[in-house]
């Protein structure tokens, strides 16, 4: 498969002032624009007015993602995607990239990666009978530093059809699903539980549920999530663990649209992973979470009346 994983988020905003600190609290950096934003690996977050016509179309209205861009590796398999493309909506050729739309309405790019390879010290967890971390603590975050944009989740009104074309067209892979609720899909053979998730609700239409950025270990999505709540962002949910992914999480409402997510420790899957057909439930999605956050000044969980 050629997609590697996700390259650029483009969101149209009503507040660029304030969507832009939201961007620097969360740990992104900042090129001095206040408008592009970027990972440890130089994955890109980029803001503009919600009415720039420079952005296609919105899928749902106020502040949301406009435009995401997926990764390949090189011009051969950009080459390699661009018939399949070329038969769908709002097919176009633009700045070295492959751009449509899929079947929610969400305008898509798909381009050549100009992210690099990111080496960090990230030190072991220690576990019964298995002592990797010796003579040496686990760090505290003070605030987090995204390695990645790890994946994208969306509302959706055809799970079928869109489904299907982030398989037929783009090759991704099944790695779970919940029956006629959603599909977690990965781009890669190898690589992390999943890249996109496909949520269909019987009374929500099509949208941005959220984005995820990838972070070292438990210790930072922990230390991120303080930071946020020091900054008086709200956290939608979290800290907390997935068991459909193994991943901890921290989710804190975003002013771009829908939440931002820190996540760590997500299944690695290969070939050999057979796809889970599995009940949508509250326990098979979130094993447990904090509700409301961690106030940052208390360090305890924070009640919905202090919640911000």
């Amino acid at each position: 498969m050629s997609v590697t994983g996700i390259e650029k988020l483009e969101f149209g905003v009503e507040d660029l002032a304030l969507s832009a600190k939201f961007m620097h609290d969360f740990g992104l950096r900042d090129d001095g624009s206040h408008r592009r934003f970027s990972t440890l690996s130089g994955a890109q977050v980029e803001l503009y007015p919600a009415h720039a016509p420079q952005l296609p179309a919105a899928f749902e209205q106020g502040s949301t993602l406009r435009r995401m861009t997926w990764a390949v590796a090189d011009a051969a398999a950009l080459a390699a995607l661009a018939p399949a493309l070329a038969t769908q909506p709002g097919f176009c050729e633009v700045d070295g990239a492959l751009e449509c739309r899929d079947p929610n309405g969400m305008t898509l790019r798909v381009a050549v990666s100009r992210q690099r390879e990111v080496t960090l010290d990230v030190p072991a967890i220690n576990q019964w009978g298995d002592h990797r971390r010796v003579d040496t603590p686990s760090p505290v975050y003070t605030r987090a530093e995204p390695v990645n944009i790890g994946h994208v989740v969306f509302f959706v009104d055809d799970l079928a059809a869109t489904e299907r074309f982030y398989r037929d067209v783009l090759g991704f892979r099944v790695s779970d699903r919940y029956i006629n609720r959603a599909v977690f899909l990965r781009t890669q053979a190898r690589g992390g539980h999943h890249n996109l998730f496909l949520l269909q609700l019987p009374h929500r239409g099509r949208g941005l549920n959220h984005v995820a950025f990838t972070v070292r270990d438990i210790h930072e999505v922990i230390g991120g999530g303080i930071a946020m709540n020091k900054e008086r962002w709200s956290t939608f949910i979290g800290p907390g663990r997935h068991p459909v992914s193994s991943a901890y999480f921290w989710y804190v409402n975003s002013p771009t649209g829908g939440a931002f997510e820190y996540y760590t420790n997500d299944d690695y899957l290969t070939e050999n992973w057979q796809p889970r057909e599995l009940e949508h439930s509250l326990a098979s999605f979130t094993e447990w979470a904090v509700e409301g956050g961690i106030d940052h000044d208390t360090r305890r969980q924070q009640t919905k009346a202090e919640a911000i």
